[in-house]
């Protein structure tokens, strides 16, 4: 048997020290709450009997090195293991520049989290008896220096031979980009695809191939937790973002072998100079929803003149702090029924139009 144990993840943290703060404008991440808020999160995991902590990428604001090196002296005095994997953020440059560590850096900043024994940015570690963790990484680089996300082919070579090594054990797989839609055709849509791992249909084959269950994720800066064939991806929203999430989760398995994940989600509700961030937050992404809207709008599928999209975006200031939020559920009667029938899709909805919440807390059953 598997035994039983408890975790917490945290994902998309944007780590900024105050004077490494990027003031633009028109920046949807609250990176002034990043730390405030990762201390209240640290404050309550260690009141509970965690045996690990997840941290699935964008681990700083953008690759600094002074965020890094913050992060890695802050883990280093948790009461239990944490394992971190990079993000786009955290590695957006392939050598170091001013501003950035370089993308073969990584390991160094993280020996104790996950790196003690490789200077590949993915590893294996035994969690526990009978419980593996794979970090995975999804961050690289194409013939033009620039920066895609997509797991390289020595990789999944490796993540091969590391699965099928992994006999009678309960696999836990970490990677940063998503493996499995989040969205609505999100492999597909112009805006949404740059979340999803570009050869994740070949990474979710292997997992499939190889019975894994669990995949933890990020980057989407949203709460939903999706399913393909037998692979749960749960996704956890960014700490820096509404509604500044962060998951406990309980695995559990009967004496009879039946496994069971449980999963409860807590948000951020106020830190110093933000007493009422949940509100202050859901404000700062309403503010900045316009233009994300009229770009939505106008692509494909709906491809509406931008005419019409500006009338209707004012309309949608709530939608993406819905999405963020999970569970979201969307019926807007007074939009051309197209739009209304579009929007739709995002609801947290059955294939029969019922209600499924289970982005925030839910019992899957393995």
């Amino acid at each position: 048997m598997t035994p039983n144990f408890r975790f917490a993840v945290v994902s998309d943290l944007h780590v900024a020290l105050s004077h490494t703060i990027w003031d633009h404008p028109s920046r949807f991440h609250l990176v002034e709450v990043s730390i405030p808020a990762f201390e209240s999160i640290l404050e309550h995991l260690t009141q509970l009997d965690l045996d690990f902590l997840l941290l699935p990428g964008d681990l700083t604001q953008h690759g600094e090195s002074e965020n890094h090196q913050w992060l890695q002296e802050r883990l280093a005095h948790l009461p239990f293991p944490t394992y971190v994997i990079p993000g786009n953020h955290d590695v957006p440059v392939l050598e170091a520049d001013q501003q950035s560590i370089g993308f073969h850096d990584f390991p160094h900043y993280y020996r104790k989290f996950g790196y003690e024994n490789t200077d590949k940015l993915y590893y294996t570690s035994h969690l526990l008896p009978g419980v593996r963790l794979i970090g995975l990484n999804s961050n690289n680089f194409n013939a033009k220096g620039e920066q895609i996300g997509c797991l390289d082919a020595e990789q999944l070579l490796w993540l091969e031979e590391v699965l099928a090594a992994a006999k009678d054990e309960l696999v836990l797989v970490m990677v940063h980009h998503n493996v499995v839609e989040h969205l609505p055709n999100q492999s597909n849509h112009a805006m949404a695809s740059r979340y999803m791992a570009a050869n994740a249909t070949q990474l979710l084959e292997i997992l499939q191939r190889y019975g894994v269950k669990l995949v933890f994720t990020g980057h989407l800066h949203v709460q939903d937790i999706a399913y393909s064939n037998g692979v749960y991806d749960i996704t956890t929203g960014s700490l820096a973002s509404y509604p500044h999430p962060y998951r406990i989760i309980n695995f559990s398995e009967d004496l009879s072998g039946k496994q069971q994940l449980t999963i409860t989600s807590h948000r951020v509700e106020s830190v110093p100079d933000f007493p009422n961030l949940q509100s202050y937050s859901r404000k700062w992404m309403g503010d900045r929803s316009f233009s994300f809207m009229v770009r939505l709008l106008t692509l494909p599928p709906l491809s509406l003149p931008v005419s019409q999209a500006e009338q209707l975006a004012p309309n949608l200031r709530e939608f993406w702090a819905e999405i963020a939020d999970g569970d979201a559920l969307f019926d807007h009667q007074n939009f051309p029924q197209k739009v209304r029938d579009y929007f739709h899709q995002f609801s947290a909805v059955n294939s029969s139009g019922v209600p499924r919440l289970i982005d925030n807390n839910v019992s899957l059953s393995l």
